[in-house]
């Protein structure tokens, strides 16, 4: 059996691969309400729909109870698409007689018409084709088997009436609109009707006119009304472009990253990169099976997985490396042992967050929550299984020095020659932390956030254009087309985007007269709207499911460690994401679910960060009760400082090649997670550990592994020793 070729990739979102996103949501009508229930009717009535408009690969979905996702793969164009897809389409059948409702026909002539006979529902498809008596086209009707009955009874009465008589006819209704009202054959007998589960209308069609009144028919009723909420057009060129700066930034990245890894482990170093390409094949893997949709946000997932799985490494090997003398093997299981717990607790909080994002909320927030999921546990495996199986296997004790793990390196070195009282006079370092939070607050209360299009609602229109792009003129353009609120801003080389507040189709085609009026020409290539109501509801889950996930992480931090350490992490996470809004704020960046995406990010590195740095701490203090506090601090800062830096190497060649490879959204993204690091960093060693080295010292668990250096104690609590 073969399988088909799209089993063999996951499937891109439209960001990437180009196309039209529709997001409907049921309405409450007199006659019924939009529950699950009746959302689901409605979705298979659009799906004939799709299906008629011949869209290769479309994906039509339930997103909660009322709400119905429709993916147009390759569909530029969507207002045919928004036509056919977005009427209520309340299709009835009726008898025409004396004394009912008056109408006009499909030519215009006025007609009258008894209550609907049945509807919509009783259709089971509907079809074009050839007339094989004539040289025009016809259409067939399939109908279910309740709606043959009823087809039966409605053409028998027909039947009754006399040929030419207007009574033979029967009218078929969409929305108060007469689509076809044929003639009853002949042939039919009176009281009997048509019988059968198919029948034809013929007549004068042309091919276009046949296949237009099928994919009428075919559509059926919806049992409640439709309104479209959000709907996006991304251009085959834009999505190819980011598919492109995708695969070279990461192909850069992830080559630089292993040279890096090979040229400071060696041969260690070459054994897990072979481990880290069974993380990457695991992962892949792992998305075709559960057959998510990759898109950009998802992306950044993968970015922080593969960070994670980067850092798990690094900090086994230098765990490793303070085993000196020991043999590679005898050093690797050591550092397996010591690393053990800040590896876990590390995964086990991302984990925490990824799974309360999937649940709680939609969108692009949603899909980071899902890639995440699968990264971490990719990375987990690649780590803790595979990369240990390669280390033990390959490693040899005549290697000697060829391992990577006998020497010290350049940073362990200069660790190792530091005082570890850095901690103990924290001014220095806190006036630093709060010039750039004061700093990123006045962006923010200055300039203010430029909320994305998914958290205001509205419109934006990208263009290609024929050369360099006059912005002023533009504007002018754009305002003279009576649009004055419209944010128009240069999105790369000659390209224009333009932001509106909610506009028809009309509106957005003079947008784009405007634009080709003012550049020489224009070319579409994004076409975003979303509801305002949409807007506040992505806005308020996202910070909704961030809140629960950074509370998830704290309860987590508290009872694996200590309430305080999980204070002082969540005050890190505040300094890091002031520090990041702050400078998007005075950049003028907007903040999208891209941006969001970033984000959380930056939060998942910080708590890595924190939990890596604590688990150190936690180490020494059971080993050693009487050291004053702030110097426990400092020396697990300096012990885990290899590991900081080595891993911080290894992801900036990756966010690197995404800042200076790519463009626009992930460029922006490539940005946050750069700054994010760097802040990340400093807080765990300012303001996190710091901030623990000023409350009790007492109250560290014992930890669930031995330490390399020994096992951990209990503790009792001692006196504050902050100076």
């Amino acid at each position: 059996m073969r399988v088909p070729a799209h089993h063999h990739r996951p499937r891109l979102g439209l960001d990437l691969r180009g196309g039209t996103q529709i997001t409907l949501e049921t309405k409450d009508s007199p006659t019924a309400v939009a529950d699950a229930a009746a959302t689901d009717r409605a979705l298979e009535v659009l799906r004939r729909r799709v299906d008629a408009l011949g869209v290769a690969e479309p994906l039509i979905a339930r997103s909660g109870e009322n709400r119905i996702v429709i993916e147009l793969p390759g569909l530029q164009d969507p207002r045919e698409a928004v036509e056919v897809i977005g009427r209520t389409a309340q299709l009835t059948f009726h008898q025409l007689v004396p004394d009912g409702k008056a109408i006009p026909d499909e030519d215009g002539n006025p007609i009258t018409i008894a209550d609907a006979a049945f509807t919509g529902e009783g259709v089971e498809n509907a079809t074009s084709s050839a007339d094989p008596q004539s040289v025009g086209y016809q259409v067939n009707i399939d109908f279910t088997g309740q709606g043959a009955t009823q087809w039966e009874e409605l053409t028998g009465k027909a039947a009754c009436s006399p040929p030419g008589n207007p009574g033979r006819r029967v009218a078929i209704v969409l929305d108060d609109e007469v689509i076809s009202s044929p003639q009853v054959d002949p042939s039919v007998t009176c009281d009997v009707g048509m019988i059968g589960n198919n029948t034809r209308i013929t007549g004068t069609f042309t091919a276009d006119e046949a296949k237009d009144l099928a994919v009428l028919i075919s559509g059926g009723a919806l049992p409640v009304p439709v309104e479209i909420i959000e709907q996006r057009t991304v251009g085959p060129t834009l999505g190819a472009e980011a598919i492109d700066a995708s695969a070279r930034a990461a192909v850069i990245g992830l080559a630089l990253t292993a040279l890096f890894l090979i040229v400071v482990y060696r041969i260690a170093g070459f054994l897990a990169v072979l481990a880290l390409l069974g993380y990457a094949a695991v992962a892949y893997g792992a998305l075709i099976a559960i057959g998510a949709t990759l898109t950009l946000p998802g992306l950044a997932g993968f970015v922080l997985a593969i960070g994670m799985a980067v850092d798990a490494t690094v900090l086994v090997f230098e765990r490793a490396r303070e085993e000196r003398g020991a043999p590679p093997g005898r050093a690797v299981e050591r550092g397996y042992a010591g690393a053990w717990s800040a590896i876990i607790d590390s995964n086990v909080t991302t984990l925490l967050a990824a799974g309360l994002l999937f649940a709680l909320a939609s969108g692009p927030v949603r899909g980071f929550g899902v890639t995440l999921t699968v990264g971490v546990l990719a990375a987990l495996f690649s780590t803790l299984v595979l990369g240990r199986v390669l280390l033990m296997v390959g490693l040899r004790e005549r290697m000697g020095g060829l391992t990577g793990l006998a020497h010290q390196g350049r940073v362990r070195k200069w660790v190792d020659q530091r005082d570890a009282g850095l901690l103990r006079r924290p001014g220095r370092w806190l006036i630093g932390s709060g010039v750039a939070v004061a700093l990123a607050v006045v962006g923010l209360v200055a300039i203010g956030p430029t909320l994305g299009l998914e958290f205001t609602g509205g419109r934006v229109l990208e263009y290609t254009t024929q050369g360099p792009v006059d912005v002023d003129r533009v504007r002018a353009e754009v305002v003279e087309a009576g649009f004055p609120r419209a944010v128009v801003q240069e999105s790369g080389d000659n390209a224009v985007s333009v932001r509106t507040e909610p506009i028809d189709q009309a509106g957005a085609d003079r947008v784009k007269a405007a634009v080709a009026e003012a550049s020489g020409g224009a070319e579409q290539v994004r076409d975003e709207q979303i509801g305002p109501s949409l807007g506040d509801e992505l806005r308020t889950k996202a910070l909704v499911a961030l809140g629960l996930a950074v509370l998830a992480q704290l309860v987590y931090l508290a009872i694996r460690f200590d309430w305080r350490l999980g204070l002082a992490t969540v005050i890190a996470l505040a300094q890091d994401v002031v520090i990041v809004v702050g400078a998007f704020a005075w950049l003028g960046k907007p903040f999208d679910g891209v941006f969001l995406a970033a984000l959380l990010t930056v939060i998942g590195y910080s708590v890595n960060d924190s939990v890596v740095v604590f688990d150190r701490v936690r180490e020494l203090r059971g080993q050693n009760r009487k050291t004053p506090f702030a110097d426990v601090v400092g020396r697990a800062v300096l012990q885990t400082l290899p590991r900081t830096v080595n891993t911080g190497i290894g992801v900036l060649f990756v966010l690197g090649a995404l800042l200076f490879l790519g463009d626009g959204s992930l460029a922006d993204f490539a940005l946050a997670l750069l700054l994010g690091l760097v802040a990340g960093t400093a807080s765990t060693v300012v303001t996190a550990a710091r901030r623990r080295s000023c409350s009790t010292a007492g109250s560290l668990r014992r930890s669930s592994n031995p330490s390399a250096n020994g096992p951990a104690r209990a503790t009792a609590p001692t006196a504050p020793s902050c100076r």
